[in-house]
Order: C-alpha cells, then sequence, then structure tokens
C-alpha cells in the first residue's frame, strides 16, 4: 500500500514563528530519517515544497479553468513538505511518521493519506482507465497490482 504524508504547520502558529533560524543539526535529522527510510526500502519520495508566494492556483468557473497567481497570504494549512511511502498497513505508516523529526516550523502536522491503487476500484473503472489511458495504465496501475 502507498501512503502520501504531508507536513504542515499547526493551525496556531504565527508566520514569524514559521521561519526560525537555520538548524543543522536538525537538518541533517531530516535526512537522515529519509536515508533510513530509504534503506528499509519503503521511500518512493520525499519532497519540500517551496514557499506558496510565487506559485498559482487552478480554479474553476463556469465550467472553465482559469488562473489565480499568488502571494496567498491568507490561505491556511498549506502543506510544507511530503513523503510518499509503501508499507503494508496503515499502522506501519503511522509508525514511520511517529519517528519523523519535527522543528522547522511547517511540520508540525502530519497527515497520512492512502493513495488509491487498482485494487481500490471496480473492474469497470480500470477497464476505462486502460482503455483511455493504456501507456500510463501499465506503467502506474498495472506495475502495482500485485502490491
Amino acid at each position: 500500500m502507498r501512503f502520501i504524508i504531508t507536513a504542515q504547520a499547526s493551525a496556531d502558529k504565527k508566520a514569524a514563528e514559521q521561519r526560525p533560524d537555520f538548524d543543522v543539526e536538525l537538518f541533517k535529522a531530516y535526512m537522515r530519517f529519509n536515508e533510513e527510510m530509504h534503506q528499509a526500502g519503503i521511500l518512493v519520495a520525499s519532497e519540500g515544497l517551496n514557499p506558496s508566494a510565487p506559485g498559482a492556483r487552478i480554479a474553476v468557473a463556469d465550467g472553465k479553468r482559469y488562473v489565480v497567481d499568488g502571494p496567498f497570504a491568507e490561505s491556511k494549512e498549506l502543506v510544507g513538505g511530503f513523503y510518499l511511502i509503501e508499507v503494508s498497513s496503515l499502522d506501519e505508516a503511522i509508525q514511520w511518521a511517529l519517528r519523523a523529526p519535527s522543528g522547522f516550523g511547517s511540520d508540525d502536522i502530519l497527515e497520512i493519506r492512502q493513495l488509491t491503487g487498482s485494487a481500490d476500484l471496480p473492474p469497470e473503472i480500470l477497464r476505462l482507465i486502460t482503455e483511455a489511458a493504456p501507456t500510463w495504465s501499465a506503467s502506474a496501475w498495472q506495475s502495482r497490482t500485485a502490491n
């Protein structure tokens, strides 16, 4: 099973508190955690996300998409980064998340969500996926059917 663990600041943090001085030892603790998950064979990907201010959002109005440029100063619960892991259960994902370092201010809350796999979908939906996206489904879905 694949899980995404997203990291975000707690709601009661003030913006000034979210930007502490860079802590070399804390940074190394994060990297050691990544290394530990990599060595355990469960880490698929791990990335931090740049601040949202220079970003953009795509919204929908009247069935058409449009661009909403940043900054997004009023945004709450922004994701600061993520871990994508492949483990055997939600409990195992929780145990890994409990071991994650914290302290950068954008990782006070870790949310764990299971990614949708082919076993989660009815056969007719899998057939439609294969029909509409044959090469993508062969690499993304069918390769994980055994997992």
